[in-house]
């Protein structure tokens, strides 16, 4: 019997006895950790179970290669079912896990089990986040094109072992061990050094994430514009070799993100509507939406700290002149108002069809109304007269 029929023999034995072992729940079933992968859990649940991650895709009735990577993206409503029978875990949980649908999907880094040094593979990793797992695994975020760097420990993302150079392959997993385990050379991922990323080229990381956060749930037209803008970022970038954002290694984008941190944010705010300018051009400046809101913040405080005047009562005033005076200004200085506008619509020729341009809502002031409303007596320490 040769090698290639053996293999298909120990994988095929090894589906009848797992079958013969259990006829309801697989012996272990462990729970997803937070933003895991689909093909995380299932090396993680294969190996619980004592079987390797390789020789798992028969036990779920699939072909080799990357199979795991694939259910990433295309998880088969009959393999869903059979995984959420097996291990308990609830069918809407299971589909969290995947990457499947989502404005995200165009960013989505290219199943490509081999790449040449430029090129991107299918996974990136921490090297930190996996050595401060309990139970190493892969997150979803490091599937995404325009996530390059780790926010919790400042460094750069890999996407390949710096011992052989290799892809993450644990679909290839041959041996039962952990999935930070190189399936090539056996190298521990965890300790592969930190990549380094300038301060500016992480903050423009950390904006575009809030970006895309903010913006693409909507699905609208600067949704769109947003995703065509990242997948251009190589061009924008200068970079020749590559006009697709996605097609680029982990190491070249980073290199992107650094020209384009050093840049105008015209490549990513430019030649958009007021609004989504300016949102963009805020969060890219302040280097992400939680700066940009504690800037704010910060300012508001300043301002309630400053000293201010203190300003008495007039001798004598009660609740109902006050009252009266605070009328008076409001129907003054809405008279003004619409005065201004009407003024400026006339010198600027501006007709009925161009106020929703200008955004200027046109509230007609009585005057008399005004003066009637102040005119009308109340009684001090009670609530003014009903009108008539």
């Amino acid at each position: 019997m040769n090698g290639q029929v053996t293999g298909a023999g120990f994988n095929i034995e090894l589906r009848e006895r797992y079958g013969n072992l259990v006829s309801d729940r697989w012996p272990v079933s462990i729970d997803p950790l937070p933003d895991e992968l689909l093909s995380s859990w299932l090396h993680r649940l294969a190996i619980a179970n004592g079987i390797a991650p390789r020789s798992f895709a028969s036990v779920l009735g699939l072909g080799v290669g990357m199979w795991s990577s694939r259910l990433d993206l295309a998880l088969p409503r009959h393999v869903a079912v059979l995984l959420g029978h097996r291990t308990a875990i609830a069918h809407d949980t299971i589909l969290k896990m995947t990457m499947t649908g989502g404005a995200l999907a165009p960013l989505l880094l290219p199943l490509r089990e081999n790449a040449r040094r430029n090129r991107s593979t299918w996974m990136q990793y921490c090297p930190s986040c996996l050595a401060g797992d309990a139970m190493p695994y892969f997150r979803r975020k490091w599937r995404i094109a325009s996530r390059v760097s780790c926010f919790e420990h400042r460094c750069g993302l890999r996407d390949r072992c710096p011992a052989c150079r290799s892809g993450i392959a644990t679909f290839n997993q041959t041996e039962l061990l952990p999935q930070h385990y190189c399936a090539k050379c056996g190298f521990d991922l965890r300790a592969a050094p930190k990549a380094s990323i300038s301060v500016a080229a992480r903050q423009l990381d950390r904006s575009v994430a809030d970006l895309c956060r903010l913006e693409l749930p909507t699905g609208s037209r600067t949704a769109k514009d947003l995703i065509a803008r990242l997948l251009r970022a190589p061009v924008s970038a200068g970079i020749s070799f590559a006009k697709t954002l996605t097609t680029l290694s982990t190491s070249a984008r980073v290199r992107c993100f650094e020209q384009l941190a050093a840049d105008s944010p015209d490549w990513l705010a430019g030649n958009t509507d007021a609004a989504t300018a300016y949102r963009r051009w805020a969060i890219l400046v302040a280097g992400g939406h939680e700066p940009l809101i504690a800037r704010f913040a910060n300012l508001l405080e300043k301002h309630q700290e400053s000293p201010r005047p203190k300003r008495s009562s007039p001798a004598g005033a009660d609740r109902a002149a006050l009252f009266e005076a605070y009328l008076r200004v409001m129907c003054v200085e809405g008279v003004r108002a619409q005065r201004d506008h009407v003024e400026y619509r006339h010198q600027h020729q501006i007709g009925e069809s161009d106020d929703k341009r200008c955004v200027i809502v046109d509230r007609r002031v009585n005057s008399a109304d005004c003066a009637d409303t102040v005119r009308r007596p109340t009684v001090s320490g009670g609530a003014p007269d009903k009108p008539g």
